[in-house]
């Protein structure tokens, strides 16, 4: 399968796809494709991987594409500013994802439900209970907000993270969490009282910015509703023209 990622930090994979080539999608994530690409939504894996889907965030119903008569080809983009990365996957290694990280994959790839091992991180390590996991032989590509870091973490070699920064690591990274030190750094640091701890062997993605932060910082800028039902702003511009 070949493809090209384009794009700055609104990026698009377009992805080639041979005659006998089929991948499937988030839905909705479809931006562009050639007039010979057939998709349908199916229910891949059946009801209850369906349910599944739909507790990672996810839709039950996912969108398959594949050609007739020829080459063809089709275009997906995430749902909120950021980057796309392909991720290589084969009978050796076994990924897990923060649970809306899913974009596109190849037909031989297999998206299930999968968990946080430890009480901890459930609650503090920033990706939640549940997540994706990603097994099979071929290509799969992830979204996230902002930029990515990858490191490849050698045994016994500790990463520690910022949570909910997290987009994804090998099943073979130890994913736990661990409270900062000090009590003036914990509440004025501006760090938060947890960290996300990453311990090798394996491979790991951050994202520089994250959807909950970047939402934090845009909202002192968003209008707000009065008790009138109006925003600030158009209450301001209705004193300032009518008088009242």
């Amino acid at each position: 399968m070949e493809y090209k990622i384009t794009g700055d930090n609104l990026q698009l994979v377009t992805i080639q796809l041979g005659e006998n080539e089929k991948i499937y999608a988030e839905a909705g994530s479809m931006v562009y494709m050639s007039g010979n690409v057939k998709m349908e939504a199916k229910l891949r894996g059946g009801l209850m991987k369906g349910i599944g889907r739909k507790f990672m965030g996810e839709t039950m119903f996912l969108t398959e594409f594949n050609t007739v008569g020829g080459q063809g080809m089709a275009s997906f983009g995430g749902r909120a500013p950021g980057t796309i990365q392909a991720l290589k996957i084969d009978s050796g290694n076994t990924w897990m994802v923060q649970k809306d990280a899913f974009l596109v994959a190849e037909d031989n790839i297999d998206m299930s439900l999968g968990f946080q091992k430890r009480l901890g991180a459930i609650f503090f390590g920033g990706e939640g209970f549940i997540l994706q996991k990603l097994t099979g032989q071929g290509t799969v590509f992830i979204h996230a907000c902002g930029d990515f870091v990858e490191f490849d973490l050698k045994p016994d070699q500790v990463l520690k993270v910022d949570t909910g920064s997290v987009v994804g690591w090998e099943d073979s990274v130890n994913f736990d969490i661990e409270r900062v030190k000090g009590i003036k750094t914990m509440f004025f640091g501006g760090e938060g009282i947890f960290l996300t701890t990453l311990k090798g062997p394996g491979k790991v993605i951050l994202q520089s910015m994250n959807l909950a932060n970047l939402a934090s910082a845009l909202a002192p800028f968003l209008p707000h509703q009065n008790t009138s039902g109006n925003d600030s702003f158009a209450g301001s511009l209705l004193k300032e023209t009518f008088g009242r």
